[in-house]
């Protein structure tokens, strides 16, 4: 540290918090150590950081991970938003323009700040149930695309906009029953594609089954809409297990805990960590690879501080 008036070396003069302090032994003044602002006003270590991702990654809640590291809730929020800002700008800068030759879409339900049954006139109106719109290539696992909202046409449409830019060239896409899919697709890709759906018929929940317990799926229905679809690349197991894996690592959608979000906000900003984590940053077994890499948009396996410090 140099005295801005003396230009001498200063030695030092204890600490501020945590911020080493200086004093000019010429002019007798005292300075503090500037702040590390690599992380756009967040006045924390990089490495505690990644730490608190890394930990939001393992499928941690935010509780929790006060309790592990003793990092302000607050704080730890804060890092999330930044974190889910530059992960979706990264999604949308790698994923563009991008070959596939099948795309599986589905949707994941989730609510925010109360179930939509409970929600009352005096809530927040982001609250309620919330539903997170994947498509997924089923060759390279890689997430093309991803899409927050309601379970409506508006936010089908921009889904499948969306999924229209990510992508180039022609492909095949399989979706549930979901009827918006039918004009969404067909008026923004109806013709790139072969499209079909896969449509569950599930048993009615005999009496005295467990409230929780999932329906039992008694056959399926392969409609075709468009195109001349595959009979055998009909499938939405693909994207129906990136949906296990999100349950499993985004403490969020965990079922039957207090997890869940309170804010639209950092809901939208732990959903786009994940996929993009899960593109990027997570080597997946079958692979050996990260979906980036076998994709062919990224050359190696991200850490956490690269995501940090995207821009």
């Amino acid at each position: 540290m140099t005295c801005h008036n003396c230009r001498t070396e200063c030695r030092k003069f204890g600490k501020r918090g945590t911020r080493q302090r200086y004093q000019c032994q010429q002019c007798r003044k005292v300075f503090t150590d500037a702040r590390d602002n690599t992380l756009d006003g967040i006045y924390l270590p990089v490495e505690d950081a990644e730490r608190v991702l890394t930990l939001l990654l393992e499928g941690n809640s935010v509780a929790s991970i006060v309790r592990i590291t003793g990092i302000h809730q607050k704080t730890i929020l804060k890092v999330l938003q930044l974190a889910g800002e530059k992960s979706e700008r990264v999604m949308a800068a790698k994923i563009r323009n991008l070959r596939v030759s099948q795309i599986q879409a589905d949707e994941v339900w989730q609510f925010v700040g109360c179930k939509q049954r409970r929600k009352r006139p005096e809530h927040d109106p982001t609250w309620g149930d919330t539903w997170t719109y994947v498509a997924l290539d089923p060759v390279s696992k890689l997430v093309v695309n991803v899409t927050i909202g309601d379970r409506d046409q508006r936010t089908t449409d921009v889904f499948i906009e969306g999924l229209a830019q990510a992508t180039t060239g022609n492909f095949q896409i399989t979706t549930d029953g979901f009827g918006p899919y039918r004009s969404a697709i067909l008026t923004t890709l109806g013709h790139r594609v072969d499209f079909a759906q896969l449509v569950k018929v599930y048993r009615a929940t005999p009496e005295g089954e467990r409230r929780y317990s999932p329906a039992e799926v008694v056959s399926t229905e392969i409609v075709p809409v468009c195109g001349m679809p595959n009979p055998e690349l009909i499938c939405s197991s693909h994207v129906e297990r990136s949906n296990l894996s999100l349950r499993l690592g985004v403490k969020r959608f965990a079922r039957l805990t207090s997890a869940f979000s309170k804010s639209f906000r950092n809901h939208c900003a732990a959903v786009m960590l994940w996929y993009c984590w899960y593109n990027f940053g997570r080597v997946h077994k079958s692979l050996r690879v990260t979906p980036a890499m076998q994709a062919r948009i990224a050359d190696h396996v991200w850490t956490v501080r690269e995501l940090l410090e995207a821009a």
